[in-house]
Order: C-alpha cells, then sequence, then structure tokens
C-alpha cells in the first residue's frame, strides 16, 4: 500500500485506521505489486459496533508472518485431558451464542449479522482451505449454534417442547392442543421470518 487519497501510508496500522474511519466512502487506493504503481477505488463497507458508531471494512488483512522454529510450540493433550478441554471449549462457544443471541434482541448487535446457508457454504469453503483443524473447528461451531438455537423456547423447536413439558409439570396437567396449535403457528411464523431475513441479509452480502 503506497498512498489513500494522495496520502502516503506509513504502516499497516495506519491503512487500517483510514479505512476504519471511511465506512461508505470511495477512496482512491494506490499500491504497488512487482515494482508497478497502480490506482484503484476502493469502498469501505459500514460495520457497526455496540456502542452504535460505524467503521468501514474490507475483509482483508495482513500477510501472516512464518514464526521462527524457536517461537513455535506444540500443545498435546491425553484422553482424560482432551475430554476436559473440549467441555471448556464447548461451554465458551455456548455462552458466546447465548451473549450474541441477548446483544441482538436489545439491539446491541445489527440483525444484519444473522447468516444463512449462503455464508455458512462461503466459510466452509474458507476454513477448508485453511486447514483441517480451522474447517473441524468451524464445524464444531456451528453445531454448538444451532444446537443453542434449538434449544431456545419456541414452538416447533425442541426448546418449544421443553417448555410445554415444564408447564405440565408446574400445572399438574397438559398444555390443551388448542394452546399447542396457536403455539405451533407462531413458532413456525418466527423460525420462518428468520429464516427468510438470514437469507435476505445473504443475498444483499452477495451484491
Amino acid at each position: 500500500m503506497v498512498a489513500v487519497n494522495g496520502e502516503p501510508v506509513d504502516d499497516w496500522m495506519h491503512f487500517v485506521n483510514i479505512v476504519r474511519g471511511s465506512p461508505g466512502e470511495t477512496l482512491q487506493l494506490t499500491y504497488e505489486r512487482d515494482g508497478e504503481q497502480e490506482t484503484v477505488n476502493l469502498t469501505p463497507g459500514r460495520n457497526s459496533l455496540e456502542t452504535g458508531d460505524e467503521i468501514g471494512y474490507i475483509g482483508a488483512g495482513a500477510q501472516q508472518v512464518e514464526w521462527p522454529a524457536a517461537f513455535q510450540r506444540e500443545i498435546r493433550y491425553g484422553p482424560v485431558e482432551a475430554v476436559g478441554q473440549a467441555l471448556s471449549r464447548t461451554g465458551e462457544m455456548t455462552l458466546l451464542t447465548i451473549d450474541a443471541i441477548r446483544k441482538m434482541l436489545v439491539g446491541l448487535i445489527s440483525p444484519s449479522n444473522l447468516s444463512g446457508p449462503i455464508t455458512i457454504a462461503q466459510v466452509s469453503g474458507d476454513s477448508a482451505r485453511a486447514g483441517v483443524e480451522a474447517f473441524v473447528g468451524f464445524l464444531a461451531y456451528l453445531s454448538i449454534s444451532l444446537g443453542v438455537l434449538n434449544l431456545l423456547p419456541i414452538p416447533v423447536l425442541d426448546g418449544g417442547h421443553l417448555l410445554y413439558y415444564f408447564m405440565e409439570v408446574v400445572r399438574g396437567r397438559p398444555v390443551s392442543e388448542k394452546t399447542q396449535a396457536v403455539g405451533l403457528r407462531i413458532g413456525l411464523a418466527m423460525v420462518g421470518t428468520l429464516m427468510l431475513m438470514a437469507l435476505y441479509f445473504d443475498l444483499m452480502r452477495l451484491w
């Protein structure tokens, strides 16, 4: 990166700060490749922070540095330790998913962060190209997220059935079929709306 809007770029973080401070603005980027300089127009997207502010982003990063062998270490766990580590990581991912849902409900996270099948397929491909560890980690997080969503107290989901069972224990008798039918319609409407929103935001990202 040589310059942005004619202003010389000192280092990578200087470029990052320019992009973050220019959401939706068209920037004239000058870069050098193979000894030749080229100029292109670059328009950072908009990303909303929890504070309500917007920052620009382009989905690019600096190339990772190859660490010398002296700075690398390998961590291995035995069968028993591996189970403990797996349970700990699963708990962390579960809490992360629940917190993300909470923030979305109270408006701290924009609903545009919802992802559907298109984004999932794209991220799956990217993680697969990054290696087996990244791909398996993504599949694990995806499975945990779906599991948490499935346990939400919404009719038609498993969490909705658990809610009915809990109400049956408290009331001493099952929930009426009429009430369950109404709940089923509400649940279908909620899940259907969520799926349509996720697909809509997927298509918007493609465009």
